[in-house]
């Protein structure tokens, strides 16, 4: 049976664009989370983390202390820092360790990624096509989307609007001014239906979580958050992604739908019972796909539910609370962790200017990305 994981202590670097190295606001998140947990690093048994383009996540020990423990660096895509989460779960849950860390952190160039398509199992010609392209990747989805499903506009601009609002409330958020629906809507257009505005930008900051066994949380912590559960998932069959040279005409889920499923059935709860959500915003089509892949709502009732303000910080099920990636950027290794330390914020009531107003007990994090991979987790105070 597994055991009670609870998360003891958050750090965070924060997110924009900083003259530090990627490393160095790596160790500065594991020494801010390991100050909130009141440990020493000698106390931590086990750490995983990871970094798409700011180096090797072990190489701190050099910086946070030669103590010989087991540091696993995990390479998995925006799930990285999911990953390493996991890791760490499965690690306490295993009896490998009673403390463990999991950390993400990057600092990417300026401008949109530049994958390589041999990296992800594709032909150098479907680079050279301009078929890698995530603007176009995610126009093409969610115009398809909006057609489907009766999704406008306004409601793809108040997405957006709603989370660099929230954005403007945090102080560890990158893009901290608010913007209305026209100036969403009136910025460049890069991707029809998408604009300016309603993208992310690769970013720079890191996130580091110390956990530890359910039964030991409170020497540590006075407010653990306790890890209900933590799971990955890649893509199925017909799912659409997008570095995947075909799609099959028999569609299949995405692998957010057979992740959220999993951490629900695994937390022992339902989305019903979540009094706030993160879900990926790479831009402001994936935030209102997503919310109908983890079982929020239907497919098109998306349209009410923003419209209504129900998805905004004092609304019904706020999303997104600290702005998500649109208002903070997507640095790769980080961006899953940030998620599980805005809500672990927000459980203990910690989150200042930013926090919900309503009382909370139960939160969900969903990152997604390529090609095709899901990680989710059910938290609780």
């Amino acid at each position: 049976m597994a055991e009670d994981v609870a998360i003891i202590g958050i750090g965070m670097h924060p997110f924009g664009r900083h003259e530090n190295t990627g490393m160095e606001m790596g160790a500065y998140a594991a020494r801010a989370a390991m100050k909130d947990a009141g440990c020493d690093w000698s106390d931590v048994n086990y750490a995983f983390g990871g970094s798409a383009s700011a180096g090797n996540a072990d190489s701190m020990v050099s910086t946070l202390g030669l103590t010989g423990l087991p540091f696993i660096n995990v390479a998995n895509g925006c799930a990285t820092g999911g990953s390493a989460l996991i890791s760490a779960y499965n690690a306490i849950n295993a009896g490998a360790a009673d403390v463990c860390m999991a950390i993400g952190f990057d600092k990417h160039e300026k401008g949109a990624f530049a994958p390589d398509p041999a990296s992800h199992g594709v032909g150098q010609w479907y680079g050279d096509t301009g078929l890698m392209l995530t603007t176009q990747f995610f126009g093409m989805k969610i115009q398809r989307y909006m057609h489907q499903f009766g999704i406008s506009e306004s409601t793809l601009a108040k997405v957006a609007v709603k989370n660099f609002h929230n954005g403007s409330l945090n102080e560890n958020a990158w893009r901290r001014k608010p913007l209305t629906e026209e100036e969403v809507l009136n910025s460049l257009m890069l991707s029809n239906p998408l604009t300016q505005y309603m993208f992310c930008s690769p970013g720079e900051g890191a996130v580091a979580l110390v956990l530890a066994r359910g039964d030991i949380a409170k020497k540590f912590q006075t407010k653990p958050v306790y890890l209900r559960s933590a799971v990955l998932r890649s893509r199925p069959f017909g799912s659409f992604e997008v570095f995947n040279s075909w799609l099959s005409p028999d569609r299949g889920n995405s692998p957010s739908v057979g992740a959220a499923a999993a951490a629900f059935k695994m937390a022992g709860m339902g989305p019903s019972d979540m009094d706030i959500v993160q879900v990926q915003d790479t831009e402001s089509g994936a935030e209102i796909m997503h919310m109908a892949e983890c079982g929020f709502c239907e497919d098109g009732e998306q349209e009410d539910l923003i419209q209504s303000g129900a998805t905004n910080l004092d609304g019904r099920l706020p999303i997104n609370t600290d702005g998500g990636c649109l208002a903070n950027g997507e640095p790769i290794g980080a961006s899953g962790l940030r998620q599980v330390y805005e809500s672990a914020l927000q459980l203990r009531g910690d989150a200042g200017t930013h926090q919900v107003p309503k009382p909370i007990k139960t939160a969900f994090t969903h990152v997604y990305g390529a090609p095709g991979i899901s990680a989710c987790t059910v938290l609780s105070n």
